[in-house]
């Protein structure tokens, strides 16, 4: 079985045959005079209230394509987006592990705060160098240069890219890492003042200073790789750096206690790179093909305006754990620690839900560089409508179930029961922010995957922190924790609001209205689900019988519900099935 990491076959439409391209059928047959149908106008979209059609993926295969990539068909992006799904699902396996080896050794104390502190580096360094900065600026260059290598021409694009950013980058990348080692106490002294160990963090802090080179690293080859539709390897980092911190706590947590987890985030970042490095030199070892009589095209690089936007819009997004722990660090100890494994949890429905998107960035991006701006809004909204549904339905299972979740996954060792009546709460509260977090994940492609610097949802994200820092001040004093969750949830809210009414001119013009009136519906079945969900957990005493029928209930519910009202993400999946079924005893046994 073939992965996308390896080049693949050209494949036709689900509906159609093998052999549709030979078959001689008069049918079958293109036109030499193709009818082109009229677009939908907005009156078609209004009446249905559904998202117009997908058109489709790419254009038609062409024999010797210079850019040597596999052609997005639906059925290579299923495959990529699978695989994605798996690998990300099982670093997202292996980090609760993570979580659960730092709860049973370390508990929910001032120890994790401390290295919670210092955590904070390396989650910056993920959205600006891994998940958003980098890849937003990177990928769609990439595209370009693909772009052009497959139209032909002097030199190789790609490398001429690669000699422009990466060395330059790779300074910077030391640069900074240094800077951090030396202002670790400062850092720490303004990140949380009211820690009661800070020198433990400011230790934990220079270890994990090393990522920002690693991550640096690992978040470019990610990008180079994505944009070439290499999907595998860039997937399994998660699986690398969280097998490097597990590994470091159980091998140093006797000696070095929780600073042991901090050298294990050094060890993992260096893994990140190591696990992609030789699947990035087969792809650059790659060369286009020269055509005499072309002249050399000019050179494009990547603009500093482009990458302060997106290093920027990053800085302000992952700032809201920035805000988070300030006004935590005023509560009784183990507030911190609260926090982070609620929101861990809370937040792997909105991981899950992002990695279609991840497979599909790339080719919003090459859509945009070969002009198709149709083919780049249907994807986008085609994304807003699945991610939306899969976020929905864990949100929902997250309020229906949180103390069954945390009980389950935590509730050990140095984890008490009274630590898990906490996060639980915090973790419902925190899941009501989830469609947010999820739009502004997809909305954010949308609007970096022309390569061009928009300061437009810069603006908008800082006015999300704005709303989340406010409301956080405001609710920290009756609420606790809670109120800083729930802070979070408001603000990320805000922005996803302000991102969606401001595509229109900017990045890839959604359709504002039909894709409100798509998320209205699975909205309305979460809604539904989480109320019966929390009903069938809260009938069982034990924490795995009582999330086995919440979770149950919660995807019948929710499914049903969504099917019933017409849902984008869930109806075409179910009326899939009958036709299939009804295909199957026609077909070759395999």
């Amino acid at each position: 079985m073939h992965t996308p990491d390896a080049p693949t076959a050209p494949a036709g439409h689900a509906s159609v045959g093998r052999n549709t391209q030979a078959s001689p059928h008069p049918r079958t047959q293109a036109s030499p005079h193709p009818r082109t149908p009229a677009p939908p106008t907005a009156r078609t979209h209004r009446s249905t209230g559904h998202l117009p059609p997908v058109p489709p993926a790419g254009p038609p295969p062409r024999p010797g394509d210079p850019a040597g990539l596999p052609h997005p068909t639906s059925r290579f992006l299923a495959r990529a987006a699978l695989v994605t799904a798996f690998l990300s699902m099982a670093g997202a396996v292996l980090g609760l592990v993570r979580d659960q080896a730092l709860a049973r050794l370390f508990g929910a104390g001032s120890g994790t705060d401390a290295f919670l502190v210092a955590w904070t580096v390396p989650e910056f360094a993920a959205t600006l160098l891994i998940e958003d900065g980098l890849a937003f600026a990177l990928i769609p260059a990439f595209s370009v240069a693909l772009a052009r290598r497959a139209r032909g021409g002097g030199g190789d694009p790609v490398r001429a890219l690669v000699a422009a950013t990466l060395p330059r980058l790779a300074l910077a990348l030391v640069a900074a890492g240094g800077l951090l080692v030396l202002i670790a106490p400062w850092l720490v002294g303004a990140l949380a003042p009211g820690l009661p160990d800070p020198g433990l963090a400011v230790d934990c802090t220079r270890l994990t200073a090393t990522c920002v080179v690693s991550f640096g690293l690992a978040g470019y080859c990610s990008a180079v790789l994505r944009a070439h539709r290499r999907f595998l390897a860039p997937a399994a980092i998660y699986v690398a750096y969280n097998t490097g911190i597990i590994t470091g706590m159980f091998v140093l947590g006797g000696r070095w206690g929780v600073r042991s987890a901090a050298a294990g985030v050094a060890v993992g970042g260096c893994l990140m790179f190591l696990v992609q490095l030789p699947s990035l030199m087969r792809q650059l070892r790659r060369t286009a093909p020269r055509e005499p009589g072309r002249g050399r095209e000019r050179d494009r690089r990547v603009g500093i305006a482009l990458v302060a936007t997106v290093l920027l819009f990053a800085l302000c997004r992952q700032s809201q754990i920035l805000v988070e722990r300030f006004l935590a660090s005023h509560l009784p100890s183990g507030a911190i620690s609260h926090l982070n494994y609620a929101q861990k949890v809370a937040q792997m429905p909105m991981v899950l839900s992002l990695m279609l998107c991840t497979v599909t960035f790339p080719v919003v991006a090459r859509a945009l560089a070969d002009g198709d701006t149709e083919r780049a809004r249907g994807r986008v909204e085609r994304d807003l409508a699945l991610a939306a549904c899969m976020v929905l339905l864990g949100t929902a299972a997250v309020v229906a179930c949180a103390p069954q979740m945390i009980e389950l996954l935590f509730q050990r060792g140095a984890f008490t029961a009274r630590d898990t009546e906490a996060t639980a709460g915090v973790m419902r509260v925190y899941a009501l922010g989830l469609l947010g977090q999820t739009l502004v994940g997809v909305l954010a492609r949308s609007y970096f995957s022309a390569a061009r610097a928009s300061w437009y949802p810069v603006g908008a994200m800082a006015l999300g922190i704005l709303a989340t820092t406010w409301t956080g001040v405001l609710a920290v004093g009756p609420w606790g924790v809670l109120g800083i969750a729930a802070a979070n949830a408001a603000g990320i809210t805000v922005t996803a609001a302000l991102m969606l009414a401001g595509t229109r001119g900017r990045g890839v013009p959604v359709r504002l209205r039909p894709v409100l009136g798509e998320l209205s519906r699975p909205v309305l079945a979460a809604l539904a689900a989480g109320a019966a969900g929390a009903f069938a957990a809260s009938r069982f005493e034990g924490a795995l019988p009582g999330l086995a029928a919440g979770g149950t209930t919660v995807t019948i519910v929710f499914v049903l519900l969504g099917w019933a009202l017409g849902a984008q993400g869930i109806a075409p999946a179910l009326r899939s099935v009958r036709p299939a079924t009804l295909r199957r005893p026609y077909g070759r046994n395999r």
